[in-house]
């Protein structure tokens, strides 16, 4: 139990947030990032009041703790997605402005600050490093954490932890031929829903890149393809195909991971989820996230 007229408590209640931050970072799972942060918590009141006194720093200590979980959550997660249906997205996250009154308070998505290390294209770069280096890459360029306090993390030197951060900034950089702008990505997304909407292939092949990419994410509770498709026309055709009004969906512009993306509606209830990377005026990669599991944060969103 913890005590409420503790003065300290504040302190420590109030690292929830950051902590929320770092470990969707380092997870790409709202709901795991839930569970590493509740768990960080229970290790901390776990310890005596003489421990506690005994750490000078007790944020630091509880991102230690957070990022040694996500280290081995993060080497476990190889091993589960050999089993997982289909493709792994990292959960997509709504704007704070567009979720509905009346959430439940304590949300954890309402502690996640959008920002370019959690848009969509990042994630998933994120994805392709070892573990090792995701964590040091998080927790040194986007968190600003000296290399001496990651090393202590990852159990490695400083001197290795600085080559996994070179490593890992390398990957980011290759996947990152030429941002656009807001303006740009909301002009072509919305270009996109307009040549879906008329199933017009050519528009839909003008607005890919010759060597586009889409990916659906079901988690095999809902029907998504269960390997990319690439190509500007065949992603093309396979959007052509699965025309949105038929079926009574109805396709909204809504920020996804800070950036312009749709999100698919049926009868209220947020079915779909898509993110975009988007070069210059042409998308490169198209990420679907159908799996109920990862759209609770959408749930009832307008």
């Amino acid at each position: 139990m913890t005590n409420p007229s503790d003065p300290g408590l504040s302190s420590i209640t109030s690292e929830r947030r950051r902590l929320t931050n770092l470990v969707y970072r380092l997870l790409g799972s709202l709901a795991e990032a839930e569970d590493v942060v509740q768990e960080t918590y229970a290790r901390w009141y776990a310890l005596s009041p003489e421990q506690q006194d005994a750490v000078e720093s007790p944020g630091a200590w509880l991102s230690k703790v957070a990022g040694r979980i996500c280290l081995d959550l993060l080497r476990s997660a190889r091993a589960r997605r050999v089993q997982y249906v289909g493709e792994w997205i990292p959960e997509p996250l709504p704007d704070r402005s567009e979720w509905i009154t009346g959430r439940p308070d304590g949300d954890p998505a309402d502690r996640v600050t959008l920002d370019e290390s959690v848009n969509m294209a990042f994630l998933v770069v994120l994805e392709s490093m070892t573990p090792a280096e995701r964590v040091v890459f998080i927790l040194h360029d986007v968190f600003r954490y000296p290399f001496a306090e990651v090393a202590e993390i990852v159990g490695r030197t400083p001197v290795a932890c600085r080559q996994l951060a070179t490593s890992a900034r390398r990957r980011v950089r290759a996947s990152r031929p030429g941002a656009a702008s807001t303006a740009q990505r909301t002009d072509v997304v919305r270009a996109f829903k307009r040549a879906w909407a008329a199933k017009d292939i050519e528009a839909l092949i003008g607005l890919l890149a010759p060597d586009a990419t889409a990916t659906g994410d079901g988690g095999g509770l809902t029907t998504a393809v269960l390997h990319p498709v690439h190509g500007a026309e065949p992603v093309a055709r396979f959007f052509a195909d699965r025309h949105i009004a038929v079926s009574g969906v109805t396709l909204v512009e809504r920020t996804v991971n800070g950036q312009p993306g749709l999100v698919a509606r049926l009868d209220g209830v947020t079915v779909s989820v898509m993110a975009f990377d988007i070069t210059g005026d042409r998308i490169r990669h198209i990420w679907a996230i159908l799996n109920p599991d990862k759209l609770h944060p959408w749930t009832g969103a307008m």
